[in-house]
């Protein structure tokens, strides 16, 4: 006997942004990426659209970086070569964009100039087509002198610069509309700070459209279903018709799933744990796995290994249900 589906009608729907920009839109992109775009709770096909699929960023260094050995087994080649590990990123392991880290200017890791941390994005934005994404080094004020000088390198391209903090938003705000670049807002998982930090930007005139908010991720087992509950009610909010609620949500899976002690601790202090390179790959892949369900848009991994795991569950949970 037929089962009549219950099926819920919301009233809006997550705000689309487009990352990238191809020759005919000012940039050297060879196409771009849209996220976000949906009117219905993760993946429920049935009960509305699910326009673009998440996407996948590879993280890279832009220098040789602080990272624990077992990542040397897949990106060892080029280790400290940002150009050539996007490269590899891109053609070897299927990356939708490419992320990159500037720890160069980070005073502990050497304190590169601003102008030279640019550099380093040009030479990537020379090796790979792809979109881009670029975050800072996370202190504001060395942020404040080097984020616009990456935003102005970047020109034309439509990069997503991170990263904007309640605290410090302005200077990466500015940046982005004057060389029309995506913001990425980050909000300490926390759905006040996360809507208020949206008003404070949309009121410096930067359109939504061009915002995407990350709400501090977890890795499994560190904080993950208060993350996950925190991401549910953006999504709530987003379908219910709060705008500054409407955004795609940025997961930077990789940064968190190795700060776990599961992930990092070698095996000789372990050895029950097993094979730390499979241990990794899995934490990893775990941890992206919750947040694509609980509504993610774009994921920023290390473990190739892991985001190709990442990429067979977004294939399956593309496939519509909506018979």
């Amino acid at each position: 006997m037929p089962v009549d589906i219950v099926r819920e009608k919301f009233v809006s729907k997550v705000g689309a942004v487009t990352l990238g920009a191809t020759a005919e839109q000012g940039g050297t992109r060879s196409h771009t990426l849209a996220v976000g775009g949906d009117s219905t709770l993760p993946f429920l096909h049935f009960e509305g659209e699910v326009p673009h699929r998440p996407v996948i960023a590879i993280e890279v260094p832009d220098i040789a970086p602080p990272w624990e050995e077992a990542l040397k087994k897949y990106w060892g080649d080029v280790w400290g070569d940002p150009a050539a590990w996007a490269k590899k990123a891109v053609e070897e392991h299927q990356a939708d964009l490419i992320c990159l880290k500037i720890y160069s200017a980070d005073p502990d890791l050497g304190g590169a100039s601003p102008a030279q941390a640019a550099e380093k994005l040009r030479a990537v934005l020379e090796a790979v087509k792809v979109p881009l994404v670029v975050i800072g080094t996370g202190i504001d004020e060395v942020d404040d002198e080097l984020m616009p000088v990456i935003a102005e390198a970047g020109a034309g391209e439509n990069l997503l610069l991170g990263t904007a903090t309640q605290e410090n938003y302005k200077t990466l705000t500015a940046a982005c509309m004057v060389h029309k670049h995506s913001i990425i807002a980050l909000s300490p998982i926390d759905i006040n700070i996360c809507k208020q930090l949206n008003i404070l930007i949309s009121e410096m005139n930067l359109p939504l459209s061009r915002v995407v908010i990350d709400p501090t991720v977890g890795a499994l087992g560190y904080g993950i279903e208060y993350t996950y509950s925190i991401m549910e009610r953006i999504r709530f909010g987003a379908l219910q018709g709060d705008r500054m609620l409407a955004m795609p949500v940025f997961c930077n899976v990789g940064y968190e799933a190795w700060r776990a002690k599961e992930t990092k601790a070698p095996v000789e202090e372990f050895p029950e744990w097993g094979d730390a390179v499979e241990r990794s790959t899995l934490w990893e892949a775990m941890t992206a796995s919750v947040f694509v369900q609980a509504g993610g848009h774009v994921f920023v991994m290390r473990n190739p290994d892991a985001a190709a795991m990442l990429r067979r569950h977004i294939d399956e949970l593309m496939e519509s249900n909506a018979d």
